[in-house]
């Protein structure tokens, strides 16, 4: 069988790299920048970048983790909701995934025979894909997302490498880390000189 692969199937740890690797590279130089500008040893600019990575890569994972998680619930629960209304009124489901096949473009004749055999197969994956949009590609994985953040986090993916990844132009991927990047790392400087100036 021809097997066709999308990049959409991988937006489930993708998002979270490209998070992680932003944050990553962002926040660490940030904060290097900020403590090198106000005049830290360097031994000092040692422990305060390992202890950044460190942090960072476990905040990273663990509010990816948090975060994913919670939406994995709620997609738990409103199959959970589904199920129990196919339990409950069987027909009225299947004129609901009718009229979302009709909205869709289909003849009411060919929405009910599409209807019909896709609830005859799975009712419940029927309705999770075409009426929640819930589907295997894009169903929250928690532990996926918190290993692809803090992985990133760590190895500083550039936006390039994750918008090839996802299958989206390089460039503005590219430049949005460079214009963001480069904000964050003038204020942290900032912060860092004006400390600086009042510690000396």
């Amino acid at each position: 069988m021809h097997r066709e692969r999308h990049s959409i199937e991988r937006i489930g740890w993708l998002r979270a790299a490209v998070l992680g690797a932003n944050d990553g590279i962002v926040s660490t130089a940030s904060l290097l920048l900020g403590v090198a500008a106000a005049s830290a040893s360097h031994s000092t600019l040692m422990i305060a970048g390992v202890a950044g990575w460190v942090a960072g890569a476990m905040s990273m994972a663990t509010g990816e983790y948090v975060s994913v998680s919670s939406q994995a619930d709620t997609e738990k629960a409103a199959l959970a909701e589904e199920q129990a209304e196919l339990l409950e009124d069987y027909p009225g489901e299947f004129r609901e995934l009718t009229s979302i096949y009709v909205h869709r473009g289909l003849d009411p004749a060919l929405a009910r025979q599409v209807a019909e055999k896709l609830m005859a197969h799975d009712a419940l994956e029927a309705h999770a894909r075409d009426e929640l949009g819930i589907s295997s590609a894009t169903r929250a994985r928690p532990l996926q997302a918190a290993l692809a953040s803090a992985l990133s986090f760590s190895l500083g993916v550039l936006g390039g490498i994750a918008a090839k990844t996802g299958g989206a132009l390089i460039l503005p991927g590219v430049a949005r880390i460079l214009i963001w990047s480069a904000l964050a790392m003038a204020v942290s400087s900032g912060v860092g000189l004006l400390f600086g100036v009042t510690a000396g």
